[in-house]
């Protein structure tokens, strides 16, 4: 019997994959939680074959409890990663911390069903799209005029200041900016900023 935890801070969806999960007979989940602190306290006393953690929880994020047993060493748990975000960021997070499995909430629940066994059998099983961001990231993807912009903003200036120095329209830089959020899979300017700082890419 595969012992399965799940930490999923909304209600429905917990109760879903909770209810998908229980109907093979070889699978049962035995707890879950709607936030990291209490997800890695259970985890910790439980000892589940698996435990399904997502990233945006209250409290401490599924990364964070991810790497915090990773830290401690103390869990038998193999983690697995479930999320909507696919941001190569939080990817490299994960594979970091030893995790699994890294996989997409919109995957089928037979597909999820099965990379589950493969899990347990020892496999590691991470969404063809983050493989591909991951490789995509080791290289610098900003172009020149990317990285001067990315630079100025670094710096605090605004978008009129930045176009001005730069000798380019607002719009311009707007759109500049859209372009490397897009290439660095960041949500906003603070953390285009991060990834390329961690990256050693400006």
């Amino acid at each position: 019997m595969m012992r399965v935890f799940i930490a999923e801070n909304q209600t429905m969806l917990k109760t879903a994959l909770t209810g998908i999960l229980n109907l093979e007979d070889d699978i049962e989940v035995i707890d879950s939680a709607e936030d990291g602190r209490t997800a890695l306290t259970k985890i910790r006393n439980l000892q589940p074959d698996i435990a399904i953690l997502d990233i945006e929880m209250p409290k401490m994020s599924g990364l964070d409890v991810a790497e915090e047993l990773f830290r401690d060493k103390k869990s038998i748990s193999k983690i697995v990663i479930l999320t909507t975000f696919a941001q190569a960021d939080y990817f490299q997070r994960a594979v970091n911390a030893k995790v699994s499995g890294y996989l997409l909430k919109d995957s089928p629940s037979d597909e999820l069903i099965s990379d589950l066994y493969k899990i347990i059998a020892g496999h590691s099983i991470y969404a063809p799209e983050l493989v591909t961001s991951l490789i995509n990231l080791k290289k610098n993807p900003l172009s020149k005029r990317e990285k001067d912009i990315l630079r100025l903003v670094e710096k605090g200036l605004t978008t009129k200041k930045v176009a001005g120095q730069l000798f380019l329209s607002e719009g311009t830089v707007r759109n500049y900016m859209s372009t490397i959020l897009d290439k660095l899979h960041a949500a906003n300017r603070i953390t285009a900023i991060q990834i390329a700082k961690k990256h050693d890419w400006i």
